[in-house]
């Protein structure tokens, strides 16, 4: 049993880093309420055992000091509703005199929202005395938030040292987002698959340099792939491509050769004349696009043959999109992918999904339920499978 699940928290305070980092619109309503929704059993769990709940977060990038529109009180009201009704208090400061009046006279069940941990510089400097004043709110630590891990910030990575080990913990987020990282990373079932897409070699080349020694098939779609394609002599048209990586995408190419590792590039593509929904469209071999037009997705003969490397895997790994898919007319390799995964684990595959886009898709396409796990840790993820340590996990790892 984990640290958290067996601690007894009845009459304790816990400070629980959430990533309540959610997007709003311009009447300040939130428009994606996933990663509350993820923290609720972590909550919920302290509520039970009789201890009181303080709630530590983020939201957006204001300058360091207090913006409206980066308040956390419009957050309230939300999260009273998926804690059932519970009354949220709201601190209008982190550190300053009200958070501790109110965290002070806390009774059992009760459940603290501070306001935005970002309105001070110091959290994102990392900066000891700014993390030792949170630390003074309460009696035990719990990160929950792994979105925010790799970030070496006062409320991550710093504050774990004002807390004996005994009361410094993951929550069951953070535990569920590291045991599926590692059950994919250091325990994988061969075949292992990794599918790498979205618009840069750039921002993927170590994630792809680390699953070398990993994988078995490596499939890179998006617009990532035609820098591989014209590394190779390919026509990519106009194309999206990073001219001054085509060395790197040949040798890491010719890397995977020599490894034995299979990397698949989309044999054709969805092409269009123009980036936007109302170009016109048509398909072409990905290394033969004609000029003036440029892949937006992959195309019908990519799908099925991506769709059979992922079918026969046993574990697969899942970040970045194979096209525009919030386009209606380049979704359909997105699509495919999801359907592919989603099949390959109800055949008993175990599927990992992380990375903004290809979470916002699943869920776009209907496949939350469908999949082993979703990462709810964009960048942390990517981090983590680049071979990094994240400072988030290390501060409270550490003995």
């Amino acid at each position: 049993m984990s640290k958290f699940s067996s601690c007894n928290f009845k009459n304790q305070k816990a400070l629980v880093r959430v990533d309540f980092n959610v997007p709003l619109n311009d009447k300040l309503e939130i428009t994606d309420d996933t990663r509350m929704r993820a923290a609720v059993p972590t909550i919920k769990k302290i509520l039970d055992d009789g201890g009181m709940v303080i709630l530590m977060s983020h939201l957006g990038r204001p300058k360091g000091g207090p913006e409206e529109k980066y308040s956390l009180k419009p957050l309230i009201k939300h999260l009273s509703g998926l804690l059932d009704g519970i009354t949220v208090l709201f601190a209008n400061d982190c550190i300053g005199e009200q958070a501790y009046t109110t965290a002070g006279m806390m009774k059992p069940g009760e459940v603290l929202l501070l306001e935005n941990l970002r309105f001070y510089k110091e959290e994102e400097q990392g900066d000891e005395a700014f993390a030792k004043k949170l630390a003074g709110l309460a009696d035990i630590y719990v990160n929950d938030a792994f979105g925010t891990a790799h970030r070496a910030h006062a409320s991550t990575a710093v504050i774990a040292k004002f807390f004996p080990v005994e009361k410094r913990m993951f929550g069951l987020l953070m535990e569920g987002e590291v045991k599926s990282a590692e059950k994919v990373l250091h325990q994988s079932e061969k075949p292992f698959t990794a599918i790498i897409g979205g618009a840069k070699v750039s921002d993927k080349i170590l994630i792809i340099e680390n699953l070398l020694k990993k994988a078995n098939d490596i499939i890179i779609g998006g617009g990532m792939a035609y820098t591989f394609i014209k590394a190779q002599g390919g026509k990519i048209g106009k194309s999206l491509c990073e001219e001054d990586r085509l060395d790197m995408a040949d040798e890491l190419l010719k890397k995977a050769a020599g490894m034995g590792v299979n990397i698949h590039l989309p044999s054709d593509s969805i092409i269009a004349d123009q980036f936007n929904a109302s170009a016109n469209v048509s398909s072409a071999p990905s290394n033969a696009i004609p000029n003036g037009w440029l892949g937006l997705d992959i195309g019908e003969l990519a799908r099925s043959e991506f769709a059979n490397v992922i079918k026969r895997s046993k574990t697969i790994l899942w970040n970045g999109p194979m096209g525009v898919f919030e386009m209606e007319k380049f979704q359909l390799g997105t699509k495919a992918i999801a359907e592919a995964v989603a099949e390959a684990t109800e055949d008993g595959a175990y599927s990992l999904v992380g990375g903004g886009d290809s979470v916002a898709a699943v869920n776009q396409f209907g496949f939350t339920d469908k999949v082993s796990y979703v990462s709810t840790g964009g960048g942390a993820m990517l981090e983590y499978f680049e071979g990094k340590t994240l400072p988030g996990i290390a501060a409270v790892s550490a003995l």
